[in-house]
């Protein structure tokens, strides 16, 4: 499996700005030094985690779709990131997996955020994704689902699991304790890209985007300040300890039910 390079963009967001935050972005896009394979935004990166859905909303065909088709083809990079989608009467916080050659692919957050009242105000996806990059299978999820170990579960289906965020600074020692559990469990590589700073309802963001590798081990760890970090993912070494250290071979399969 050749290696895969990843680039985590951790960043401030303008609340309830999407074109100020398209116009952010594609200046980090701009700044890479190096080249990269999949960059990695935090969760509804074009408003914050805002609830307020109905005002925020575009469509699968709206500037921000448009925005990463095109940042994707420029820089010859597959993009994902969260924002606030309505399709068919509803509303969700979808993930958007936009690749350079034209193609887009989405997961819909399923766990919503009910101390913040998210389920209240969009509909859960009620379906995992795996995408695929190079050689490597990618399991994209979103923020509240982290917490959820059966959604985050898969023997052998994925390589690398990703979640993007906007985790607050209070919960901090959650995301830093879970992440690389899921990279253990499933003996796979883990992402989170969380955001930072203050959102328009004053709740403040720690950051500590990251990287693991499959023992759990600090690849990259990005602490509390705007960074932008690409790290290797040496898909030989994972196959190498997956050979040498089978568990999934010997893993419950759960069936997981949904509502």
């Amino acid at each position: 499996m050749r290696d895969l390079t990843v680039t985590l963009l951790q960043t401030s967001l303008f609340w309830h700005k999407p074109e100020a935050n398209r116009a952010h972005f594609d200046g980090l896009l701009a700044a890479l030094e190096q080249a990269t394979d999949l960059v990695v935004l935090p969760e509804m990166f074009t408003t914050g985690f805002t609830m307020d859905a109905r005002n925020h909303a575009e469509t699968m065909t709206g500037e921000s779709v448009a925005w990463m088709k095109l940042m994707a083809q420029d820089y010859d990079v597959t993009l994902c990131g969260s924002l606030i989608i309505e399709a068919d009467g509803r509303y969700y916080n979808r993930l958007i997996w936009a690749s350079p050659d034209g193609n887009v692919n989405w997961y819909d957050k399923r766990h919503l955020f009910r101390m913040a009242d998210e389920h209240k105000h969009f509909a859960a996806g009620c379906e995992r994704k795996i995408f695929t990059l190079k050689d490597w299978r990618i399991c994209p999820l979103v923020c509240y689902d982290l917490r959820f170990p059966g959604w985050s579960r898969g023997p052998d289906e994925f390589d690398l699991i990703i979640y993007i965020a906007n985790w607050p600074a209070a919960r901090r020692s959650a995301w830093q304790i879970l992440i690389p559990a899921r990279a253990v469990e499933n003996l796979c590589y883990a992402v989170g890209v969380n955001r930072i700073e203050t959102d328009g309802k004053d709740i403040r963001y720690a950051g500590d985007s990251a990287a693991y590798d499959f023992l759990g081990n600090t690849i990259v760890a990005c602490g509390d300040g705007a960074h932008s970090e690409t790290v290797c993912l040496d898909g030989s070494a994972l196959e190498r300890f997956r050979r040498k250290f089978p568990a999934h071979l010997d893993a419950d399969r759960l069936r997981i039910e949904l509502t």
